[in-house]
């Protein structure tokens, strides 16, 4: 099974430099790890410093990581973090992440350069986010006797580990130090097949969620658009979310709305110019003017979570598609939430559909429905926004779990 592993990484590398003839994100990701352990070794060259070493696969993953590293940064100042991340959406946004000492690409799961990486950069402990398995690097990590721990993991039945064939794959995942999981399905689940190194302490993302909002910065241009309007903000959108919105602002003239699409390339804030009519880029409004849009559109990075601070109601993108977004940022500051039906890989999204705080729905008249019913009804808004914010503190705590387990090798 290691062989058949190990020879189908390398044909999907290969397929990937080959895509990268054209495709911008798979050139990203091929031209990334050009020469990539030469650099490690060199950044490592002498270093007596303890390391930790914390891998997301993508940026979403790295929200969750976060709070672990701003723990260990603030416990452990001599400590050296390396942070990798396997996409380029999150290396990109993140390389220049100033709490980290190092952020690289992972480089290819293969045995050598599993065994080069893990004997470089040494860590004490290594961290994987979520549903980063890389099996090399379990391997090696296993050898080289370094404990290494999953954080905010789901485990389900219809994962490989658990089918007739996943045997190889089962073994490793038990090389496993500890597992911070986010549901008792999956302590039951791991427990069913003989893994019983396991904390149920939920998601570190609501960590990282509550110090946002208890640290939000105002935004003099957002308040001023929203004024004594009631505010949507559809976070994260695609394209087919974006079309279940385009007549909630003039069928409802109290309502505002906030568009924070999931990309940003200029062909889609034109797309989304073109659906909402009276609409304005952040980038271009003027706070004496700003008002009288019914739309403004975020064309930027970084500035969605504290938008949430505004809003009356939220629309998380996604959910049409691969899966939902973030919906922990918006529920921190307490609003009803809308979905599409692609959510229930997130635990967090099904806690919240539970409480009446998440709506689900699947066609834009279902949606201009549940937005018109409660605008219409404020006593309703407000128990749902209280819902909504108990759930997040009531859920905190992770990450300080994790800190916990890992000090004695530190």
């Amino acid at each position: 099974m290691r062989f058949l592993y190990n020879i189908a990484l390398i044909k999907y590398g290969l397929l990937l430099r080959f895509v990268a003839l054209w495709n911008p994100k798979a050139k990203l990701w091929s031209h990334g790890r050009r020469n990539l352990l030469k650099k490690i070794s060199a950044d490592f060259a002498g270093n007596t410093s303890d390391v930790v070493w914390i891998h997301s696969a993508s940026l979403g993953e790295f929200e969750q990581a976060r709070p672990l590293i701003e723990a260990l940064r603030r416990d452990y100042k001599a400590l050296k973090i390396v942070v990798t991340f396997y996409s380029p959406s999150g290396y990109e946004i993140r390389k220049n992440y100033p709490l980290a000492d190092f952020v690289y690409y992972l480089p290819e799961d293969t045995t050598a350069n599993a065994r080069r990486f893990v004997e470089i950069v040494n860590p004490k402990i290594a961290v994987f986010i979520k549903y980063e398995y890389w099996f090399n690097y379990m391997n090696q990590l296993r050898k080289h006797q370094i404990p290494f721990v999953y954080v905010s993991s789901i485990f389900r039945p219809s994962q490989t580990f658990f089918q007739f064939y996943g045997g190889w794959f089962l073994k490793h995942l038990k090389m496993g130090t500890h597992f911070f999981v986010q549901n008792n399905e999956s302590v039951a689940l791991l427990a069913k097949h003989d893994i019983h190194q396991v904390t149920k302490t939920g998601d570190t993302r609501f960590d990282r969620v509550a110090s946002i909002a208890e640290k939000v910065d105002g935004n003099a241009v957002v308040q001023e658009f929203k004024g004594d309007g009631v505010l949507l903000v559809a976070g994260s959108s695609w394209p087919g979310d974006e079309k279940l919105l385009v007549d909630l602002t003039t069928m409802n003239p109290q309502l505002k709305m906030v568009v924070a699409p999931h990309l940003i390339d200029e062909a889609h804030i034109q797309q989304i110019e073109k659906l909402f009519a009276s609409s304005v880029r952040y980038s271009q409004a003027d706070i004496t003017t700003v008002r009288s849009f019914k739309v403004l559109i975020i064309d930027n990075m970084g500035m969605l979570s504290a938008i949430y601070n505004y809003a009356n109601m939220a629309f998380i993108g996604g959910g049409f598609g691969a899966g939902i977004h973030n919906t922990l940022e918006a529920a921190t500051f307490g609003m009803p939430i809308f979905i599409g039906p692609n959510y229930h890989k997130f635990q967090e999204a099904k806690d919240l559909k539970e409480l009446g705080v998440i709506r689900v729905v699947n066609q834009k008249a279902e949606l201009e429905a549940e937005v018109k019913q409660l605008l219409h009804n404020p006593q309703k808004m407000k128990e749902i926004s209280e819902k909504s914010k108990a759930y997040i503190q009531t859920n905190k705590g992770a990450t300080q779990s994790i800190i916990d387990f890992m000090k004695p090798f530190l």
